[in-house]
């Protein structure tokens, strides 16, 4: 599965971002998928995840109520709404594809990861 992220900028605090995450090759209705996020000098962090078909979602207690994850598996898409954004939101978003059987935050488990987009929020 090759993941290509997409979407990011430079936006003022408050302001909102969509990001995308295209996969290709093998079906991917079949991964559940994760967005990350990692700042200069942090580790990599959870921000959401959405299993293969869509019925179950988690979040990072820091985004929930302003983020949400969606996928559309017909266009081979994840997407990441982050409304209200807010300058710590700054980082590098990475989306992953993970083959398990169940969702989860923990970014060892992914198996596929794409090059990541970077979201800055400007106070």
């Amino acid at each position: 599965v090759q993941l290509q992220a997409s979407g990011g900028g430079l936006v003022q605090a408050g302001g909102s971002l969509r990001l995308s995450c295209a996969a290709s090759g093998r079906t991917s209705s079949r991964y559940h998928m994760g967005w990350f996020r990692q700042a200069p000098g942090k580790e990599r962090e959870f921000v959401a995840a959405i299993s293969g078909s869509g019925g179950f979602i988690i979040y990072a207690d820091s985004v929930k109520g302003r983020f949400t994850i969606s996928r559309d598996n017909a266009k081979a898409t994840v997407y990441l709404q982050m409304n209200s954004l807010k300058p710590e939101d700054t980082a590098l978003y990475y989306c992953a594809a993970d083959s398990g059987t169940v969702v989860v935050r923990t970014p060892l488990r992914y198996d596929y990861w794409g090059q990541g987009t970077q979201v800055t929020v400007s106070s």
